[in-house]
């Protein structure tokens, strides 16, 4: 969100400043006007903004160089814009999300029809639709492909839980559960024409295969599609609408993360809180103020090298590990038989056969694959094509993985030492659901469970805010 304020307000200039190297950041005898194709030597001018304007890049994460203070100051207002949006609870956040959650859709539409009518897009379009079957045997394309839809919903971040827990307890959440999915996928298609009938007009500019200008990552749309703007009829309009696009998808994805750390920390400690705190507002306050914090690393002349190896060792290992105990502990451990029950007495039909199948045997198995693949075939982080981490940076990686997935050893160490009993009797009863919701059929509506920051009326939405499905782009 930093780096999309940064250009948003680079927008507004008469030139775009990664439009040409004559300025005092490029390095003139390394720099391209266009995309420099195989010369390894050469940087486009958009790469040198980015690298030597935005980031001031250092040498490697062993070189953190000084603070970056123009993204301090983006930074600083991305959280007080995040904080300014939730701090009245979900009720004004869904409001928010009217707007950030379909303005992102009138703008891929606008660049669609835009992108379309440039010569080479049908190029680009092409090498995007054209399927190389023999990709499918390759087990880290399943691996990537599985980790981009566990962050593009938001699986195994806990939003979906937190979010939800604001609904009516008879909310259809088998229709929910189709809209976020469908949406998705269809959103994914649809930034997938208009990014590649971008790039394929890029190729057809600098006569390059779509190969050499296709990248992923931060490069994507912070130094490709920039380039293509520069190249584009009223380019300062068409940039500063792209990045007040990707402001408002990233507003939608720190809505629900930081909800979800809002919950637990209302849930878990939310009486003493607000005895110190007074009000809910200055709870999310303090968690907007530590987050921020977190990100200072990010925004240092080495940032880059930090957000790298975070985005790496957090997207998919860790996340495949939570996601698997939490499909065994609800599906294998709570049960089928229970989940189908309180399906039941929320729609008032039991679940198909199919969502049974999948909960028990198909959801459980394709993590586990994906788990194992994700680890046989680990390969260290890398930044760019050039630089690999020092060893010291992939244990720091490792242990920034752990955080999230040792509390789940050390949650059953809990367990089983302060229950009483043998060592098996303490397994079998930690294997066992509460008192409340074993006995589903009996379980009356009112005493349903639900987030501590439901319990007042005008808190809940008439519908909680759906995710994010738009952020696949």
């Amino acid at each position: 969100m930093a780096w999309a304020l940064y250009y948003l307000f680079h927008s507004f200039r008469s030139t775009l400043p990664w439009q040409s190297c004559n300025s005092t950041w490029n390095i003139p005898q390394n720099c391209s006007s266009g995309f420099p194709g195989n010369a390894t030597h050469l940087q486009s001018a958009s790469q040198q903004f980015f690298d030597h304007k935005l980031l001031e890049k250092t040498g490697g994460i062993d070189q953190p160089g000084s603070m970056r203070w123009e993204l301090f100051g983006v930074l600083l207002l991305a959280w007080v814009i995040v904080y300014l949006c939730i701090f009245k609870g979900v009720k004004s956040t869904g409001k928010v999300v009217y707007f950030t959650a379909t303005f992102p859709y009138l703008i891929l539409t606008a660049l669609l029809i835009n992108n379309v009518q440039l010569p080479g897009a049908k190029n680009g379009i092409l090498y995007f639709v054209t399927p190389v079957w023999s990709k499918l045997l390759d087990v880290q394309v399943w691996v990537n492909a599985a980790a981009q839809i566990f962050n593009s919903i938001g699986i195994g971040f806990g939003s979906m839980m937190s979010l939800a827990s604001y609904n009516k307890f008879n909310n259809n959440i088998l229709r929910d559960t189709l809209i976020v999915s469908l949406a998705n996928s269809a959103t994914s298609i649809l930034a997938g024409f208009v990014i590649f009938s971008a790039i394929g007009y890029m190729a057809h500019l600098h006569n390059l295969p779509v190969d050499d200008i296709a990248t992923d990552g931060p490069g994507l749309v912070f130094v490709v599609y920039p380039e293509v703007f520069s190249t584009m009829p009223v380019s300062q309009l068409w940039a500063f609408l792209f990045f007040l696009m990707l402001l408002c998808l990233g507003l939608d994805s720190q809505f629900a993360m930081v909800e979800v750390m809002v919950t637990c920390v209302m849930d878990g400690f939310g009486p003493r809180l607000l005895r110190v705190l007074k009000r809910k507002e200055f709870v999310v306050l303090v968690v907007c103020f530590v987050g921020f914090l977190f990100g200072l690393p990010d925004i240092t002349q080495g940032g880059i090298f930090v957000f790298q190896l975070m985005d790496h060792y957090t997207a998919v290992v860790s996340l495949m590990f939570l996601a698997f105990f939490e499909v065994v502990a609800v599906c294998w451990i709570f049960g089928v038989g229970r989940i189908s029950k309180m399906v039941t007495k929320m729609l008032g039909k039991p679940p198909n056969i199919f969502f049974r199948v999948c909960w028990m045997v198909f959801s459980p198995t394709l993590v586990m694959c994906i788990l194992i693949s994700s680890i046989v075939h680990y390969k260290p982080a890398r930044y760019g094509k050039t630089y690999t981490y020092p060893a010291w940076a992939e244990g720091v990686g490792w242990f920034i993985s752990l955080i999230s997935i040792i509390w789940i050893p050390l949650g059953a160490v809990h367990t089983l030492s302060y229950s009483k009993g043998t060592l098996m009797q303490r397994l079998k009863a930690s294997l066992l659901p509460c008192d409340e919701l074993a006995n589903i059929d009996v379980l009356p509506e009112e005493n349903q469970p639900h987030s501590s920051q439901s319990q007042s009326l005008d808190m809940i939405p008439e519908k909680a805010p759906l995710n994010d499905s738009e952020s696949s782009l």
